[in-house]
C-alpha cells in the first residue's frame, strides 16, 4: 500500500478502494496474512456489464437462485475458516449496524453472504456472486436509509450460519428464503 500510495499520489483508502473494486471485478485476490494476488487478466466486465443494465428485479432472482444453491452447497462442505469468516463479517455486521454506519454495515452484510459463497465449494458460483455483489451493494445502498433492517434481520442471518455450521441444507435454504423475502 505504501508504495501504491507513493506512485500514484493518493492516500490509503483510495489504493484501498482501487483494491475491493479490482477484487469484486474479478482481477484480484486478497488473501488476508498472505497478501494481494492476481486472480485474472480478463475480469467480469461482459458480465458487470449485462448486470448493469438489468433491473433489480431480474438481478435479485438471480441472486436468490445463486444465494439458495450457496447456501445448500456451503452447508455441505463449509470449512473452519469460512465459518471463521462468516462469523467475523457477522460480528462487524451487527457492529456497524448498532452505530448506524449504513455503508460499513452493507459491507459487512456482503462479506457474510461472500464468506458463504467462498464456503460453498464451486469457484464459478463464488465468481458470479462476487459479481451480482457489487450491485446489490449499490441496490442496497439506494433503497436503504438507515440500517435499521439489518439490525431486524440480525438474528436470522446468525440461524442461518449456525445452520451451515450444522450441516443442516434444509433449515439453511428455509432461513435464507427467510431473509430473501424481507427484502
Amino acid at each position: 500500500e505504501p508504495e501504491l500510495m507513493k506512485q500514484f499520489a493518493v492516500g490509503r483508502s483510495t489504493i484501498r478502494e482501487a483494491v475491493k473494486y479490482l477484487c469484486q471485478s474479478g482481477y484480484l485476490n486478497v488473501q488476508q496474512g498472505l497478501g494481494t494476488f492476481v486472480k485474472s487478466s480478463i475480469g467480469h466486465h461482459a458480465l458487470d456489464a449485462k448486470i448493469e443494465k438489468g433491473n433489480f428485479d431480474d438481478i435479485f432472482e438471480v441472486r436468490q437462485v445463486l444465494e439458495i444453491r450457496i447456501i445448500e452447497k456451503s452447508a455441505l462442505n463449509r470449512t473452519t475458516k469460512g465459518l471463521k469468516d462468516m462469523a467475523s463479517a457477522l460480528k462487524n455486521r451487527l457492529k456497524y449496524a448498532e452505530l448506524n454506519n449504513l455503508i460499513a454495515c452493507v459491507e459487512a452484510d456482503i462479506a457474510f453472504h461472500s464468506a458463504i459463497a467462498e464456503s460453498c465449494g464451486n469457484s464459478i458460483l463464488t465468481a458470479l456472486y462476487t459479481a451480482l455483489s457489487v450491485h446489490v451493494n449499490k441496490f442496497f445502498m439506494s433503497i436503504y436509509k438507515d440500517t435499521t433492517p439489518f439490525l431486524s434481520s440480525q438474528k436470522q442471518h446468525e440461524e442461518l450460519m449456525l445452520a451451515i455450521k450444522d450441516r443442516d441444507v434444509k433449515r439453511a435454504v428455509d432461513i435464507a428464503n427467510r431473509i430473501i423475502k424481507q427484502l
